[in-house]
């Protein structure tokens, strides 16, 4: 009589290894704890999850100032843009102003700059015998009689002479004394103040705001 072994049953957490017997006993899941190993996991829970909170809302944050400082470069770049259009508005304004104002006082006053020219000079030209100016055509008498009078006030005994020059625009002279030359000419004047203003706004350019970043 043949006796046979049982067949031992298992459980869904046992484990056959290649030959199909069972590897190993299943490890006893402990279904009871006492009230200290209840609290201890407690805590521990607890305090992971503290920690998981803490991670992500110091990443939040994180990602929050990222945001900020992006936002604060864009508004800054957009304020220094703005404010170096209000100057090149306000340089542009100021030009156009001062040339409508240049413009109607020589216009009316178109002798004016020579006469300047002549009294800022008269200690050069005091010892010159002869002093030739050349003005726009329709202007030399009214110049000659200008410079006449300053001659006579300053006390130049040397004699002036002004020549029509078709070249020179109104208010323009050349005044030459042999030892020396001066000119003006009011077109040319206009040009360089607007080169010379065009000039410091490239070299400023958006560096202003950005130098307290004090723009090339």
């Amino acid at each position: 009589m043949t006796t046979q072994t049982p067949h031992k049953k298992f459980a869904f957490d046992t484990v056959f290894d290649a030959a199909g017997g069972i590897a190993s006993a299943p490890t006893p899941v402990k279904r009871v704890y006492t009230p200290a190993e209840v609290e201890a996991i407690r805590v521990a829970a607890y305090a992971e999850g503290e920690r998981s909170g803490v991670v992500r809302a110091e990443e939040a944050q994180a990602g929050a100032l990222r945001e900020i400082a992006a936002a604060s470069r864009v508004a800054l770049g957009s304020l220094a843009q703005t404010a170096h259009n209000h100057r090149t508005g306000s340089a542009d304004l100021a030009l156009a102003t001062a040339k409508a104002i240049a413009g109607a006082a020589l216009e009316r006053f178109p002798e004016a700059p020579a006469t300047a020219a002549l009294e800022a000079l008269a200690r050069e030209v005091e010892a010159t015998p002869r002093l030739i100016v050349r003005a726009a055509p329709d202007l030399v008498e009214r110049t000659q009689a200008a410079l006449d009078q300053t001659a006579e006030a300053a006390g130049l005994t040397g004699q002036i002479i002004v020549k029509g020059d078709p070249a020179l625009p109104q208010a323009a002279f050349i005044l030459d004394w042999g030892d020396g030359r001066a000119s003006f000419d009011p077109v040319e004047a206009q040009a360089r103040a607007a080169a010379a203003i065009q000039t410091a706004l490239a070299a400023d350019g958006l560096h202003a705001e950005a130098q307290p970043a004090g723009e090339t």
